[in-house]
């Protein structure tokens, strides 16, 4: 039997990469690739559907997709935001709903647009996601870093640790990057710390740091773009496409159910 999502964090192999995806295709790809879980990229998600990310209105798109990826072998784990709510309740609920689908985790930011959510709302918050759904990983992400605010590290230490007493499973720090930070952080909190894939670093350094868990965030999304575009443009322009390319009936099996045997 595999282990589950939560253990995944703390084998003496830690759950290194999470991949994250944007669409069924793409989980399914993911996880046929041989990827222990995935995760999903709320840009993805949102720009994919004609919405701005970060903006808490691509609640019905996110629930539809995580309805889709629970058919994944692997555990999955749906970004939501910042909850796609104010109310506690309200975020408890919609968490209730994903682990009633199958989902085993999500991401909740504290991010609110240019500025960080009060850190004793977001602990409400995560408060009311586990009682309503114990079970599932809550990897709470906190976002100093991100937004750039003074004193960082400082900052995503009194958040972090006041979330570890809400109840997180994880903390989730993107855009950190800065090895002594890192390194600070991981030996500091009581729980996994999560980071971005940060090329300058690589796998095995940030596992040197402490890091047990490394999301790809909306760089697989962005490079689907990349690679889509410059494949037209390279048709147009009678360029060399690119090499790999999977065929039609690979990806049209991606969506379909096993044969029994």
């Amino acid at each position: 039997m595999s282990p589950s999502f939560h253990a995944l964090h703390h084998t003496d192999r830690p759950l290194l990469l999470l991949p994250n995806a944007w669409d069924f295709a793409s989980g399914a790809a993911l996880a046929a690739a041989g990827f222990a879980a995935v995760g999903t990229t709320s840009l993805g998600v949102a720009a994919g559907n004609g919405l701005p990310d970060a903006a808490g209105l691509a609640r019905t798109e996110t629930l539809a997709l995580a309805g889709r990826l629970v058919r994944l072998p692997c555990p999955v784990t749906i970004d939501i935001e910042a909850g796609f709510a104010s109310d506690p309740g309200a975020v408890g609920d919609l968490v209730s709903e994903l682990a009633g689908m199958g989902v085993a985790g999500i991401n909740i930011e504290d991010g609110r647009g240019d500025r960080l959510a009060d850190p004793g709302t977001q602990s409400e918050l995560i408060r009311a996601v586990k009682r309503r759904a114990p079970g599932v990983f809550v990897n709470a992400r906190t976002d100093p870093y991100w937004l750039g605010v003074d004193a960082p590290l400082s900052a995503t230490l009194e958040r972090a640790k006041r979330y570890a007493d809400a109840g997180a499973d994880g903390i989730f720090v993107p855009g950190m990057a800065e090895e002594e930070h890192i390194a600070t952080v991981t030996a500091a909190l009581p729980l996994p710390v999560n980071v971005l894939y940060e090329p300058a670093l690589g796998l095995r350094r940030l596992a040197d740091l402490g890091v047990r868990r490394v999301s790809t965030g909306s760089l697989l999304f962005r490079a689907s773009l990349h690679a889509a575009v410059g494949t037209a443009l390279a048709i147009r322009d009678g360029g060399d496409l690119p090499t790999g390319i999977p065929g039609y009936a690979e990806v049209d099996a991606l969506s379909r159910p096993p044969e029994p045997h």
